[in-house]
């Protein structure tokens, strides 16, 4: 029993290459999100914010991501892929779900093979969303700078040093350098990005902008680090009767940091109105985490006050410090024990390990439990049945033990974290037998 599945990978052909692609909710309306340079569509579940980006948008559409071939999951290929040919991916996929028509959200390189997408079957697309985007590639840095960028990307290709362009507001968490590392080598070679880079920067659309008659909304971060944000003013400005949205602060990657503005404007777009009231915008997906001290009462007694609470204290304070390292949320002590939430099951999971490691040093051993799915926010507490079930998870481990729902490792799956199972369960209060898996240190 789970609240959230990670979507299925599966296939679409496109002449001799098979597209991967995923699927998330069943609404009537479909919604492709178009990727950018790189992409890896399992491993990016892994990122902060990008789950619950699709949960958000799966309140009202069919969400389909994918892989553009040569990329990720998809079949890699000889060169790069010309527009035309992601466009024939793009009809591929939509004629292997059996969709007529969609919206397309392209986000940065995804925007100008959206743009022409639209423009040339407007029968098939119901509106066109453009993130972060551009017309031609050749705006974004002066030719001068081109080579020595291409060499300097190349060279550090595979240790995360993208992450300070796309999402400098982590660049300072080496643990959110070392995915993205893991990231850029899942998504491609360093041989295959230098193809693709170099026919990156011939990508120009700008003539076919005023042939554009699909209704079109285009969204930028004024903060943009990877697109300056006067490209997508520019992009607007030539495409006839589109919207533009301009946020004050935020990143290239349209799911990071507080996207409720976003969610409700895609939304506001695509349906004429809003869903997100109040209420719905407290519900977030996230891992909780639970942790408790074994046999607390039993060593009170044992130490005495004064020094139970000294150890309390430092306890406190090592939860502090490791959650807020893991990126996050301490929502507050439970007397002997921690409850946390972080937008990253596999931070969540190396969290917990680290606790517990550092908690026994000091003598107190821990019990966690982890579970992903959809939460409350109630001010700063939270609720829900995922933090009834990650408290449930948790009462079935033992000491110096970390216990996880099934949800928690297939989110997880290609992180390098490891488990070993440890049967199925009846969790007090839950519906159905869950199984359960303990985290390898």
């Amino acid at each position: 029993m789970t609240d959230f599945k990670l979507p299925e990978t599966r296939y679409a052909s496109s002449g001799d290459f098979s597209i991967a692609y995923q699927v998330l909710g069943d609404r009537p309306i479909d919604l492709i999100l178009v990727p950018g340079l790189f992409s890896h569509i399992d491993f990016l579940h892994e990122l902060p914010g990008y789950t619950a980006f699709l949960r958000r948008l799966s309140n009202f559409a069919r969400v389909i991501a994918f892989d553009k071939r040569g990329q990720g999951l998809s079949d890699r290929i000889d060169g790069a892929p010309s527009l035309e040919e992601r466009m024939d991916d793009v009809r591929a996929i939509m004629d292997a779900i059996g969709s007529r028509r969609a919206v397309l959200l392209g986000v940065s390189e995804g925007c100008p093979m959206s743009v022409l997408f639209a423009a040339t079957y407007p029968e098939r697309v119901s509106h066109l969303i453009l993130f972060g985007g551009f017309a031609r590639a050749a705006d974004r840095m002066p030719r001068e700078l081109w080579r020595s960028h291409v060499e300097q990307t190349l060279k550090n290709w595979g240790a995360g040093e993208t992450i300070r362009t796309i999402a400098p507001g982590q660049a300072s968490y080496p643990e959110a350098v070392a995915q993205f590392a893991k990231y850029e080598r899942l998504s491609s070679s360093p041989g295959a990005l230098r193809t693709v880079l170099h026919i990156h920067r011939k990508i120009d659309v700008t003539s076919i902008l005023p042939t554009v008659r699909v209704p079109t909304l285009v969204l930028h971060n004024r903060t943009d680090a990877q697109v300056s944000v006067a490209l997508g003013r520019e992009l607007a400005q030539h495409i006839p009767g589109a919207q533009y949205i301009e946020y004050p602060v935020g990143d290239h990657y349209a799911w990071l940091g507080n996207t409720d503005a976003l969610h409700g404007d895609i939304e506001e777009f695509v349906t004429g109105h809003r869903q997100g009231t109040s209420t719905e915008l407290e519900r977030v997906l996230a891992t909780v985490l639970f942790t408790d001290i074994v046999d607390s009462t039993r060593n009170a007694v044992k130490i005495g006050d004064q020094r139970w609470r000294y150890l309390l204290d430092s306890h406190d304070q090592l939860a502090q410090q490791i959650v807020s390292k893991h990126r996050g949320n301490l929502v507050k002590s439970t007397g002997d024990g921690t409850l946390a939430t972080f937008d990253g099951p596999g931070r969540a999971v190396r969290c917990a390990l680290a606790l517990g490691s550092a908690t026994m040093q000091i003598g107190l051993p821990l019990r966690a439990g982890l579970h992903t799915g959809e939460i409350e926010i109630r001010g700063a507490d939270i609720g829900g049945i995922a933090v009834h079930a990650a408290a449930r998870v948790m009462a079935q481990s033992a000491s110096n033990e970390v216990l996880v729902s099934r949800v928690v490792t297939e989110l997880v799956a290609g992180a390098g974290l490891k488990f070993v199972e440890r049967g199925s369960f009846e969790l007090k209060g839950l519906p159905g037998r869950w199984d359960l898996f303990a985290a390898i240190r």
